[in-house]
C-alpha cells in the first residue's frame, strides 16, 4: 500500500519503533544506506520488540536504487522544510513516505528536486524544531492509512 523510506537513519531505537509500526500497519520499510547502526543492534531489537521477523524491511545502497526497485507512485518528502501540511494531502496507494536522518533531516537538494506539493510538514507550535522521527512517521503513516479506510486492518 505505502512504503516508509528512512534515508540514512542514525538511531537504532527509532528504526526499531518504526519497524514495529510498519509491521502493525502492513507496510514495507525501506532503509537507505549508510545506516548509523547494524540491523542486529540490540537497541534496535529491543525497541522493535522482535518485530523484525514480521516486518518487511529492505535495505538499499542509495535512494536511486530504491526508486528503480520500487517505482513509487509519488515520493512525499516529510520534512520541517515542507510546503504543505500532511493533513492537506490526498494520499494514494503506492506513495513513498520519505523521512530524513534524525540529526540533519533530508538533504536540501533532494527536497528541492520534488514539487512543492510533495514536500510535507507536520504543524507544530512556533519555536519548536521537530518531532522524534518515529513519532513523525506514525503521524503521517496513520493519516495516509486512515484515508485508505485502514485497508487490511482488523481489530485484535
Amino acid at each position: 500500500m505505502f512504503d516508509v523510506v528512512l534515508f540514512q537513519p542514525e538511531i537504532p531505537p527509532n528504526t526499531g519503533n518504526i519497524m514495529r509500526l510498519c509491521a502493525n500497519a502492513g507496510v514495507r520499510l525501506h532503509l537507505i544506506e549508510p545506516l548509523g547502526f547494524v540491523l542486529d543492534d540490540r537497541r534496535l531489537r529491543r525497541a522493535g520488540l522482535d518485530y523484525r521477523e514480521w516486518a518487511d524491511v529492505q535495505v538499499h545502497a542509495n535512494l536511486a536504487t530504491y526508486l528503480r526497485c520500487r517505482t513509487p507512485t509519488r515520493v512525499l518528502a516529510c520534512t520541517t522544510r515542507g510546503a504543505i501540511a500532511y493533513g492537506a494531502v490526498a494520499f494514494q496507494p503506492g506513495d513513498a513516505l520519505l523521512f530524513g536522518p534524525e540529526t540533519r533531516g533530508l538533504p536540501q537538494d533532494l527536497i528541492a528536486a520534488l514539487p512543492p506539493d510533495q514536500r510535507l510538514f507536520i504543524p507544530m507550535h512556533p519555536g519548536n524544531r521537530s518531532l522524534n522521527l518515529s513519532n513523525a512517521v506514525a503521524v503521517i503513516l496513520y493519516e495516509a492509512w486512515r484515508q485508505q479506510g485502514f485497508t487490511g486492518a482488523q481489530r485484535t
